[in-house]
């Protein structure tokens, strides 16, 4: 008879707690972009899937050509530069390999490869001219200055955020 009027309290506060957990505890794997020095930072982000692989396509702003550059996550949630390909060489785009980076040239197209370049973050700045900006995920490119605010920059990074966090963020369709 005892028991009969502790447990559905009991069973209330359970099912509180894990309410709780899932909406605060930070649970959502994300590709994730902070505004940077900002007082009150906007979170813009792409939910993670299975896909560990990623790339950000950008118009380069002398040469007026395509770059992409190829990341990685890895097990520790860093970021792992793989590759950049580009068209032309020149500022920021070498025309050769430093220790570590291996250049292959295919049908004029330069291919700089990184053999262990790992990063916890990188700032994106998002220009104010009109030159494409892309994030590619899971064969889906998103154009990042429909979301992202020309003119700023942006931490880019791999973390966990809770719903709570995601409900104020803003999604990236991706």
């Amino acid at each position: 008879m005892k028991w009969k009027k502790v447990l559905p309290p009991v069973i209330l506060l359970f099912t509180l707690l894990v309410v709780l957990a899932f909406i605060f505890l930070p649970i959502h794997k994300v590709f994730s972009f902070t505004e940077y020095r900002a007082n009150h930072p906007e979170i813009y982000y792409v939910k993670m899937k299975n896909e560990q692989e990623f790339q950000i396509r950008y118009v380069h702003s002398i040469f007026l050509t395509d770059v992409i550059e190829s990341y990685k996550v890895t097990d520790q949630n860093a970021i792992q530069l793989l590759s950049m390909q580009y068209e032309d060489i020149g500022i920021g785009l070498p025309g050769y390999a430093e220790e570590g980076q291996t250049l292959s040239v295919k049908n004029g197209l330069y291919t700089l490869s990184f053999e262990h370049n790992i990063i916890q973050s990188f700032v994106l700045f998002v220009g104010d001219v009109d030159a494409d900006l892309a994030f590619r995920y899971e064969g889906i490119e998103t154009d990042l200055k429909e979301y992202l605010i020309r003119g700023k920059s942006y931490t880019f990074r791999v973390q966990h955020l809770s719903f709570y966090q995601m409900m104020k963020g803003v999604k990236i369709n991706g």
